[in-house]
């Protein structure tokens, strides 16, 4: 009987400490001219597996669902995610849609045992909102 198993796949990237370090790391990307929304898979030590980018948008709207957001982290064997989206206009300021999904993908996360551990808005004016900075 021959056994096969899933290789780890090396947290090669950037350390993710903080929130500021994160949008300086999205800063060609906040100044794309629609809605995007990127997943960074994190290993147990905080590195990036991976930078995705799970959805394409128009200028003030991204779909996205938590089976697109969470795939690759699976099979990357991600530890945890960071959500990040540019909002075009400038304004970093979570939508009631923004923090919908939010609330969603966090449920999502914690079912499938793949810790969210920030979501992120950035702005081509190198403006940023952090969920984890702004909440008390």
């Amino acid at each position: 009987m021959e056994l096969k198993f899933l290789r780890v796949k090396e947290g090669s990237g950037k350390t993710v400490s903080t929130p500021l370090r994160i949008s300086r790391l999205m800063a060609e990307e906040s100044k794309i001219d629609r809605e995007c929304f990127w997943v960074l898979h994190l290993n147990t030590s905080h590195r990036i597996i991976d930078k995705e980018l799970v959805s394409i948008g128009t200028v003030d709207n991204c779909l996205v669902h938590a089976r697109e957001i969470f795939k690759k982290a699976i099979l990357n064997g991600a530890y945890a995610i960071i959500t990040v989206h540019n909002h075009p206009g400038g304004t970093a300021q979570p939508s009631k849609e923004d923090r919908s999904i939010w609330r969603y993908l966090d449920q999502s996360g914690k079912l499938l045992g793949i810790e969210v551990l920030d979501h992120m808005i950035i702005t081509p004016t190198d403006g940023y909102y952090s969920r984890i900075e702004a909440t008390p």
